[in-house]
């Protein structure tokens, strides 16, 4: 039986978290989200597993302040402890060099939100697949 993974959404755009979020309780999707606002707090709550536990995933933008997506992604592939976080990037970047950037760190996929518009509920309908079958490490 698998265990309700949990959702780190990094997202320096209140509108965009509080949408995102809405969108996912509007799908039934009950997992448990924690926001936060760049890369550096979400290394903070990676290590603290009373901020958010295991099994989980993040959401990432790339566009933020103090540490970027892509420094964050850099940081947590050299980390021995965070290396294996599943990453999904949903920013408004769609620049050649972000997304070869992002895969290059091993991202499990890349999403422009302007692309997602109407398709967002399929969007949701993907990830909370992608949580109720994959396996994660405990």
């Amino acid at each position: 039986m698998h265990r309700e993974v949990s959702i780190l959404l990094v997202d320096d755009d209140i509108v965009d978290a509080e949408a995102i979020t809405r969108a996912v309780r509007r799908e039934k999707i009950l997992n448990n989200i924690v926001h936060v606002s760049n890369g550096l707090e979400a290394i903070d709550a990676l290590r603290d597993s009373t901020i958010i536990g295991r099994p989980r995933f993040v959401l990432l933008d790339l566009n933020m302040p103090r540490m970027n997506g892509i420094e964050f992604l850099k940081y947590i592939r050299e980390d021995s402890e965070l290396r294996q976080e599943v990453v999904f990037v949903l920013t408004t970047s769609d620049l050649d060099e972000d997304k070869v950037a992002a895969y290059g760190s091993n991202v499990a996929g890349y999403i422009l939100k302007d692309k997602v518009g109407e398709d967002f509920e399929k969007l949701l309908g993907l990830i909370d697949s992608f949580w109720r079958i994959v396996e994660f490490p405990g």
